[in-house]
């Protein structure tokens, strides 16, 4: 009897057992995975009040008398004066902006003296100081040609410049400041040459209108430069006609006819990549019939080693000599290349007859004597300087004024 009651307990304790178990295992796989909680956020907490803020007294807004308020017919019938104000208005319909004065070019360059100070202050007052040692010996006369040789004067204007010199010296004997001066100017001027022709020749004649090539190598600023000749010619009383022979040089069209349009000139174009000839002589033939006194053609940058396209701009001058001469053939060279403008310049010689040279950039060097060098190089005048980037900035060269600038006072 006891193993009978026994069993039946543990019967009774194996069958309690196995159900928790099995509770249990329902509870666990009902209850949600940690990772899926849901994220709870606060409501907006509601602004409260500011103090005082319920008692402050109501606002007014800005009331309209009947005789303020527009009514629709009013509107209407202010319409076509609005339109009558817009019409008088040019900035309201687009009208072209009105054409530029360009600044006289009479004395301009005495006017931008100041900007040839980096060449003053290394060539002038450089032999001003040398000169007015109290004993000038071998050793000083070296520092002489130095200077000058560094500004880029060249070798053989150098020695005759310093031979000058040296003579003029010992029979001045004493030398005050102002003798130096003098005396210096004296020499630069005839070394850089005070007789020369230049003029640019800019006045139509039996067979049409002068006609102005501006040639020279890429990055020397030809299109900009001839932009700048325009307004010169303009303020000097010139009607000016513009070919954009440029054709290879994306948007230098589109420049050039900018400057045309500042002055009231006329651009002839052609297509982008077109043959620069034809454009050139059309540009001419325009001049032509407008009876213009100048046309002035911007040719393509070319690199004077490239011998095809040296070629070719000599064809463009074959063309427009078609219609009449050729009277000026400007060769635009950078101030800041030294001797490498002088190569240049020798090899741009040897393809069209070169009349007259373009010095650019000419307030940013301290080389003022490339003046003299490349009027030495090719026989041929410094006809005008450039001397910033100013629209204005192109001067006609006037040897006197540019010793002046460049000796001080």
């Amino acid at each position: 009897m006891e193993y009978v009651i026994l069993a039946v307990v543990i019967a009774v304790v194996a069958v309690g057992a196995i159900a928790g178990l099995v509770v249990s295992g329902r509870r666990r796989q009902q209850l949600p995975p940690k990772s899926q909680a849901p994220v709870i956020t606060a409501p907006p907490t509601p602004r409260e009040p500011a103090v005082g803020e319920e008692a402050a007294p109501p606002t007014e807004e800005p009331r309209r008398t009947v005789e303020e308020v527009r009514l629709p017919e009013a509107e209407a019938e202010a319409a076509p004066e609005a339109e009558a104000e817009a019409e008088a208005a040019p900035e309201a319909v687009g009208e072209a902006p009105a054409i530029e004065v360009p600044e006289p070019t009479a004395g301009r360059l005495v006017r931008l003296r100041s900007r040839l100070s980096r060449s003053q202050n290394s060539l002038g007052k450089g032999l001003l100081s040398l000169l007015s040692r109290e004993h000038l010996d071998e050793d000083t006369w070296e520092e002489i040609e130095e200077t000058l040789l560094t500004a880029d004067v060249g070798v053989a204007p150098t020695q005759e410049l310093v031979e000058r010199l040296r003579t003029r010296v010992k029979v001045l004997g004493t030398r005050t400041p102002d003798e130096l001066r003098g005396l210096l100017r004296e020499e630069l001027v005839e070394l850089i040459g005070k007789d020369s022709d230049r003029t640019v020749r800019s006045t139509k004649h039996e067979e049409g209108p002068a006609v102005v090539l501006v040639v020279g190598v890429n990055g020397v600023g030809k299109t900009t430069t001839t932009g700048k000749l325009a307004r010169v010619l303009v303020a000097d009383g010139r009607t000016v006609v513009l070919g954009a022979a440029d054709t290879f040089r994306a948007a230098a069209a589109d420049q050039l006819q900018t400057w045309g349009e500042r002055v009231g000139a006329r651009t002839v174009r052609g297509p982008e990549g077109g043959d620069p000839a034809s454009i050139a002589f059309d540009a001419v033939k325009e001049g032509i019939a407008e009876g213009a006194d100048t046309v002035l053609v911007d040719t393509a940058g070319r690199l004077h080693t490239k011998t095809g396209l040296m070629d070719e701009l000599g064809k463009v001058k074959r063309v427009v000599e078609k219609h009449g001469p050729v009277d000026e053939v400007l060769l635009v060279l950078d101030a800041t290349t030294g001797q490498n403008g002088l190569i240049q310049a020798r090899v741009f010689a040897e393809v069209v007859d070169i009349t007259g040279i373009v010095l650019t950039k000419l307030d940013g060097t301290a080389k003022g004597g490339i003046v003299v060098a490349v009027q030495r190089e090719l026989g041929v005048p410094v006809k005008l300087i450039g001397l910033g980037e100013g629209a204005d900035d192109l001067a006609p060269f006037e040897p006197g004024a540019f010793v002046d600038a460049l000796i001080g006072d």
